[in-house]
């Protein structure tokens, strides 16, 4: 039977939906696109880094594939149920999908059931989000070194600034020190870490394993990360992994620490304690759609959300309002991206080469014509750190600007944001 079916599907599959026979074939739940033609496997919806005309992040000549599905998705009607797509068996690449709905070992999504979550001892970044408090966070590159001194002095710059340091993964598909030693290091002498985790470089085991040794280490923020593309970055020759979505990633570090398993059913000795985050990016393609992708997420277990870089404010407060309507912002800590560069050039071209960053003209033309540029731009991130914090539902702010540190800093202090209350319901 699988030899007379699979020639068949394939011939078939591929004519009408570019099919790459990964033997799970999944396209009455993705709108009849083939999530396997997407150049990182998202399984669970789009990554951060669709460009502005809906192309792909990393082919530019290829539509995403995921605002190709929600498209489809509309025509063919809302689900029954919310569902996530389990990650990829390798097993069944080049098998016959057919044949396992015919014998009824065919998978179906999976349905969207929560753990309950036991009883567990809270620590100072997930205190801070379940405060009231408005939180700040700052995004810090790991150094290019193995002393540890380099990324020790940047963190005191931040030291009673900010409630957490997040610590990149390889962030632009650039080398660094691994996230898990840097945020143990940061434990290590007294700071707050988020560890970033990101799914391009590792498969499920080694991104398992890596986040069992960093709670071990006391590193007890793991934000889940599906990556960048690898051919922006200083090793275009490597090879992306992509074994799993940010989605799933939550959802197995979820079970690693509410239900006390591997993603195998291999139980764990003891659960690691963990505050478990993820990404959102409402301004780039498919707009009115990036809130379902968010609160797929939210279900999948994450309790805090950092933004992409904002520099459009009303497009977040658009972004916000849907957030509200569905009440995510009660289930989750939102905490906005901000930040800058040192001149309207630099910002231009971060916008030209990091797909996913949106800044509008008009910033860039007034940043461009000021005699400062370098304080120019830290107004303006004053202002949207002010404005942002008006913005109901919106519980923090997180910082970002590649060795930018000083501005980072001064930003927070003249902002006065530290002072604010959270607008995010109780």
């Amino acid at each position: 039977m699988e030899r007379v079916l699979r020639p068949l599907e394939r011939a078939s599959k591929q004519l009408l939906f570019d099919c790459k026979m990964c033997g799970q074939c999944v396209l009455s739940s993705t709108g009849m696109a083939c999530p396997s033609n997407c150049a990182k496997l998202m399984r669970n919806g789009p990554c951060g880094g669709v460009r502005a005309d809906g192309s792909c992040e990393v082919n530019a000549a290829m539509r995403c594939v995921w605002v190709e599905a929600t498209g489809g998705l509309k025509r063919i009607g809302p689900p029954q149920s919310k569902t996530f797509l389990e990650p990829i068996d390798h097993r069944l690449w080049n098998s016959s999908s057919w044949l396992r709905v015919i014998d009824g070992t065919h998978s179906s999504p999976t349905p969207i059931r929560p753990l309950p979550a036991p009883a567990r001892e809270i620590f100072g970044f997930e205190q801070a989000c379940k405060s009231g408090r408005f939180v700040v966070t700052v995004e810090v590159s790991p150094p290019d070194s193995s002393d540890p001194a380099e990324l020790i002095a940047r963190a005191l710059r931040f030291r009673d600034l900010v409630d957490a340091i997040n610590i990149t993964d390889g962030a632009g598909a650039n080398c660094h020190m691994s996230s898990a030693a840097a945020a143990a290091i940061l434990v290590a002498n007294g700071f707050s870490p988020v560890a970033q985790f990101s799914c391009r470089d590792r498969n499920r085991i080694a991104l398992q394993g890596d986040i069992l040794g960093a709670a071990a280490l006391g590193v007890r923020n793991i934000l889940c990360l599906t990556g960048d593309d690898v051919s922006q970055g200083d090793h275009p020759d490597a090879k992306p992994v992509f074994d799993l979505d940010s989605i799933s990633l939550l959802r197995i570090t979820g079970r690693m620490r509410d239900a006390g398993t591997f993603a195998s059913g291999r139980k764990l000795g003891v659960a690691p304690n963990l505050f478990i985050g993820a990404t959102a990016n409402p301004f780039v393609p498919p707009y009115r759609d990036r809130i379902a992708n968010l609160e797929k997420k939210v279900d999948a277990g994450a309790q805090f959300i950092q933004t992409q870089f904002c520099f459009d404010v009303p497009m977040l407060a658009d972004f916000m309002t849907e957030v509200r309507t569905r009440e995510l912002h009660k289930r989750c800590a939102i905490i906005v991206g901000v930040g800058t560069l040192s001149s309207a050039r630099s910002l231009r071209r971060m916008v030209q080469h990091v797909p996913g960053v949106h800044i509008p003209e008009s910033v860039l033309l007034r940043i461009a014509g000021a005699d400062n540029q370098k304080a120019e731009a830290k107004a303006v991130l004053v202002e949207t750190m002010r404005a942002v914090g008006d913005i109901e539902g919106v519980a923090g702010v997180h910082l970002m600007g590649y060795r930018n540190d000083e501005v980072l800093a001064e930003a927070i202090a003249e902002s006065g944001i530290r002072r604010r209350v959270s607008t995010r319901a109780a």
